[in-house]
């Protein structure tokens, strides 16, 4: 296992996409003239990382837009109250999710997950990363700090312009954001090429430990597999750049776990 989490950024992963892996977590900015969004905030102890990625830019948090939640379990919040107390920024999530935003511990879970860690241990040095990175620290988002994310047929007037796609199951209010100028789709949870309560790889639903309605969920994947997108951006594991309609091929293939 590593005494340290990795942390490994990416610029430009498709165009106007940077994307910051670390501890097994994903999270994305979007940038235009306009500055940039960041979308999922991971864990806390990714915050330097996120500042060496905006100064590899030639960016501050001061050019943060916007933070968009595409769901608010406790691996995706890490660092929304850093940043709401540092650049007072308000994140957008679905009113769906803003129980977990503010309590990001307390969310629905098909299966007890406990049980995970002994039936699938590979999926320990992921766990452990995301331990070490302070996934049992976060602290939640007050109800009055939080924007109201709702779907829209139209592209919300953030930098990067995401178009909003309701993909429920992982979450009651999970959201994935379609970007159509850079044919790409950020499927948050909704979708991910790394299971980090199995280890299992490849494009799949995550695991009953973390999501609350499977049968859902797969209907949610059918709906990123109809956006189109040459490439998948998850919120666990690596890009998918064989299109999101074959992604949802082999996570419906998949199924749950």
């Amino acid at each position: 296992m590593h005494a340290r989490p990795r942390a490994a950024f990416t610029a430009h992963v498709v165009p106007g996409v940077h994307r910051l892996e670390h501890a097994g977590v994903n999270c994305y900015l979007l940038e235009d003239e306009d500055g940039l969004t960041l979308v999922d905030t991971a864990l806390p102890a990714t915050w330097p990382y996120l500042v060496q990625a905006l100064e590899h830019l030639g960016r501050t948090t001061a050019d943060i837009r916007a933070v968009v939640l595409t769901h608010a379990h406790f691996d995706h919040v890490g660092m929304a109250r850093r940043l709401l107390d540092t650049r007072l920024l308000e994140p957008f999530v679905d009113p769906a999710d803003a129980y977990i935003a503010r309590h990001p511990y307390r969310y629905l879970h098909e299966r007890m997950r406990l049980q995970y860690p002994l039936r699938f241990p590979r999926a320990l040095p992921v766990l452990f990363e995301m331990t070490v990175a302070g996934a049992l620290a976060v602290r939640g988002v007050p109800s009055v700090d939080l924007h109201v994310l709702r779907d829209e047929t139209g592209a919300l007037a953030l930098p990067g312009r995401p178009r909003v796609l309701a993909t429920p199951g992982h979450t009651a209010g999970h959201v994935a954001l379609h970007l159509p100028g850079s044919d790409a789709v950020l499927s948050g949870d909704a979708l991910v090429t790394l299971d980090p309560y199995t280890g299992a790889v490849g494009p799949r639903i995550v695991a009953g430990a973390a999501t609350a309605d499977s049968g859902r969920a797969l209907e949610s994947v059918a709906a990123i597999g109809l956006t189109g997108a040459g490439t998948v951006l998850p919120g666990h594991g690596e890009p998918w750049r064989e299109g999101a309609a074959a992604a949802a091929e082999a996570a419906l293939l998949a199924g749950p776990s």
